[in-house]
C-alpha cells in the first residue's frame, strides 16, 4: 500500500517575493494524481503531532516562545520566516505526517511525506526555514515506543543536517548520515555520525560513487531496524541554494538506489522531501516527483 502524508496546511502563505516555494505542497500532489504515480486514496491528513511527543525532541523553553510567539528578532531571522501561530501548527502537522509515515513504512515497507525532512532545528531553536525537527520528533517517539529500535538517519539534502546531527549526538541506537555541499550552509557544520562532504560542483557519477561507497557499509556494519530518508533536491545543478550539479536522473537514481538498498535489506523507510530550490518550479517539481516514482517502482511495481 502506497501511503503518503498531505495536509492543506502545508502550503503556508509567504509574503510575495519569498524565495520558499510553498507552492509545491499543492502541486506535487496533483502532479501525482495526474501521471498515475498515486491515487487520491493513496493520501492520508496526519493530525497534529502532541505537545508530550514533541518535547521528547524539542525544550520546553522553546515550544514555550513558539506557542506564545515570543520569539526574539534575531530567532525569528534565523528560522527565515515571519512567525505565526499558523506556521507552528504548520509544523506540528508535518511532524505527525512523518511519524505517521513511519508507522505505514513498518507495515508496507515504505511511506513518503509531502514535506518535512527540516533538519536545521535543533531541540533549543529552530533555522533555515524549519521550526520543529520531524525526523528526530518521528525518531523520538520510536524510541520510545520500540526502545530496542536501531534508527538509521540518512540526509541526501545538500545542506548537513545539523539540527538532527546535534540532537542525537550522544544516542548510540541512532545513527546520522549527511551527505552535503562542503561548502553549502551551514557554515558552521555539527558532527554527525557519518559527514560526507562533497565540494562545489559534484556530478551524478562522483556521487553515487560516494553514497555507494559508504550507505551499504553503514547498513551492515549498524544493522538498523528503521531508516528515515531525507530525500532533498536541492542536490540539483539548477538550485539556487545548493552548489553540487546533479541531473534529475541522478537525483533519482540516488534515491532508487537508497530505496532498493531499503527493500533488499527488509528495513522500513520513511521519506521526507527536505529542500529544492530551483527557479522553475516544474523543475522542483520533477525532482521530487522521481522520489515518489521510484518509491512506486522499487517496492510496487510487481504488486500490482
Amino acid at each position: 500500500m502506497f501511503k503518503i502524508a498531505w495536509s492543506p496546511v502545508y502550503r503556508y502563505e509567504l509574503p510575495e517575493g519569498h524565495r520558499f516555494p510553498m507552492a509545491k505542497y499543492d502541486l506535487l500532489p496533483e502532479q501525482l494524481v495526474y501521471e498515475g504515480t498515486a491515487d487520491e486514496s493513496d493520501f492520508f491528513i496526519p493530525e497534529q503531532m502532541s505537545e508530550a511527543d514533541i518535547l521528547l525532541t524539542h525544550t520546553v523553553a522553546y515550544l514555550t516562545k513558539l506557542h506564545t510567539q515570543t520569539l526574539s528578532a534575531k530567532e525569528i531571522r534565523n528560522i527565515g520566516f515571519p512567525m505565526t501561530p499558523a506556521l507552528v501548527t504548520r509544523g506540528k502537522h508535518i511532524a505527525n505526517g512523518t511519524w505517521m509515515c513511519a508507522q505505514y513504512a513498518m507495515q508496507h515497507g515504505v511511506s513518503l511525506n509531502i514535506a518535512g525532512g527540516t533538519h536545521h532545528a535543533y531541540a533549543d531553536r529552530g533555522e533555515g526555514f524549519c521550526i520543529f525537527n520531524d525526523i528526530a520528533i518521528a525518531a523520538n517517539k520510536m524510541k520510545s515506543t520500540y526502545p530496542a529500535a536501531r534508527i538509521l538517519i540518512i540526509d541526501l539534502d545538500v545542506h548537513q543536517g545539523n539540527g538532527t546531527a546535534k540532537i542525537f549526538e550522544d544516542q548510540r541506537d541512532i545513527f546520522t548520515l549527511s551527505v552535503h555541499g562542503a561548502k553549502n550552509y551551514p557554515i558552521r557544520k555539527e558532527k554527525s555520525d557519518l559527514d560526507i562532504d562533497l565540494p562545489d560542483g559534484t556530478t551524478d557519477a562522483v556521487y553515487m560513487d560516494a553514497i555507494k561507497k559508504h550507505i551499504p557499509d553503514t547498513i551492515r556494519q549498524f544493522k538498523p531496524d528503521f531508516i528515515f530518508y531525507l530525500a532533498g533536491v536541492d542536490v540539483l545543478a539548477t538550485d539556487k541554494l545548493g552548489r553540487l550539479h546533479l541531473s534529475k536522473q541522478g537525483c533519482k537514481e540516488s534515491d532508487k538506489y537508497v530505496l532498493s538498498l531499503a527493500r533488499n535489506h527488509q528495513i522500513p523507510v520513511a521519506v521526507t522531501m527536505g529542500g529544492g530550490y530551483s527557479p522553475r518550479i516544474s523543475d522542483i517539481l520533477d525532482a521530487h516527483a522521481n522520489t515518489f516514482r521510484a518509491a512506486r517502482e522499487v517496492f510496487f511495481c510487481c504488486k500490482g
